[in-house]
């Protein structure tokens, strides 16, 4: 048998008053809305919470960025030290989360080996970022990783499983497994329950994803967390390198928890992830992006709604810079904010974008969803796609913090 990409961990489950207020979605979620995470942080209040663990991305490259991330490692080694998890050995979970929506969602925590993932152009690895990584995104994040004694993940990483055999199954199997957890999720996420798999469910799930595996091109693709799996992979490589000739093969950063989902799950909708711009002047951005884009009333195969604080309108892209709108969206705002002064955020769900695009001098662009069954081969044939091409769902129904695992 070939090793294995994706294998049990050594895995931390906190134990904790309240399981609801611990648990909090992931931190690249609400980035144009701190009513948001304020709101969290009052709902935690003093309790132990994974909020004390993370840095949300609303407060990247502020004032308080680095006192924010000496918090955070304070924070677990407090935990740590307080005795709040509880460790499962070689492990694997069986996971059901309710999203917003009432849909069904199946997944197994474990680890992915680092060594079988790399995230940089034209990578032949078994697990491939599906989107271009920004990397100067990874060191705010690596500063926190190369100093904490632990990970919590949002990472979810893809099977393309049509046949539904790997996970599905442990549907079945889990009136045989102790439940782990089940629980509320705060602020519309849904709910979440947990199943310690046994030996024999192990074998019956591994047997399952060698069987899927075999002679795939590319077994596992990226779903969710991206840049913290590039971060995990990052870490590891400078420990190699400040180490050259020392064993690293077992050692507990080689891995990085995560969430393994069938991109087949119905739970799992495509949705386009928008942008927000705010350039310093509007009338030039729209100016120069209507001709460079040669934005038309008639139609093409790409199309775009621009959103104002006096109306939207839909427009066709007749001078496409990529296969996708999304992709010349992205390649002319990367070019034009080279050039000029402004900003750009990415916004899940086209209320917040309309909403946002109301202020004046905001520009709001609106794009369609791909289909997720062009993902893997879009990947395979043209590497990752542009970055925010797609969001698996709304913000809400994204992971949740919750399981941990040592890194030393």
């Amino acid at each position: 048998m070939t090793k294995r990409a994706f294998m049990p961990a050594d895995i931390l489950i906190p134990s904790v008053p309240d399981m609801k207020k611990w648990s909090v979605v992931a931190c690249d979620q609400y980035t144009s809305q701190p009513e948001y995470w304020e709101k969290v942080s009052n709902t935690v209040g003093g309790e132990p919470s994974s909020l004390r663990l993370i840095l949300p991305e609303i407060y990247l490259g502020t004032s308080e960025t680095p006192q924010r991330i000496e918090r955070v490692n304070k924070n677990i080694r407090e935990y740590i030290s307080v005795g709040i998890f509880k460790e499962y050995k070689n492990s694997l979970i069986y996971v059901e989360r309710i999203q917003s929506d009432g849909e069904l969602r199946q997944g197994v925590v474990g680890a992915v080996d680092l060594e079988d993932y790399d995230y940089t152009p034209g990578s032949k690895s078994k697990i491939r970022a599906t989107e271009a990584t920004v990397v100067e995104r990874i060191p705010p994040r690596l500063e926190i990783r190369k100093n904490a004694e632990i990970e919590l993940p949002h990472i979810m990483i893809l099977i393309d499983d049509l046949k539904k055999s790997v996970i599905e199954q442990l549907g079945d199997e889990k009136s045989n497994m102790p439940k782990l957890y089940s629980f509320d999720l705060m602020q519309n996420g849904g709910s979440v329950s947990g199943w310690l798999m046994g030996k024999r469910e192990q074998e019956i799930f591994l047997s399952a994803l060698d069987e899927y595996s075999d002679g795939r091109e590319m077994p596992f693709a990226m779903g969710d967390g991206n840049h913290s799996l590039a971060t995990a992979k990052a870490h590891y490589e400078a420990l190699k390198a400040a180490n050259p000739g020392k064993d690293l093969s077992n050692h507990p950063a080689r891995y990085a928890l995560c969430e393994l989902v069938n991109l087949h799950s119905p739970a799992l909708k495509f949705e386009a992830i928008h942008r927000i711009v705010k350039p310093a002047d509007p009338y030039k951005f729209i100016l120069e992006m209507s001709m460079d884009l040669g934005l038309s009333g008639l139609a093409a195969e790409q199309i775009v709604r621009i959103h104002r604080n006096y109306g939207a309108r839909s427009l066709y892209i007749r001078n496409p810079l990529h296969d996708l709108a999304v992709g010349s969206v992205q390649i002319f705002i990367d070019n034009y904010l080279k050039e000029n002064p402004g900003t750009v955020d990415y916004i899940h769900g086209s209320d917040v974008l309309r909403r946002l695009a109301m202020e004046d001098g905001v520009i709001g662009i609106e794009l369609e969803p791909m289909k997720k069954e062009q993902l893997f081969p879009t990947v395979m044939k043209h590497g990752a796609l542009p970055r925010k091409t797609f969001s698996m769902g709304s913000a809400a129904d994204k992971r949740y913090y919750l399981e941990a695992r040592k890194i030393v």
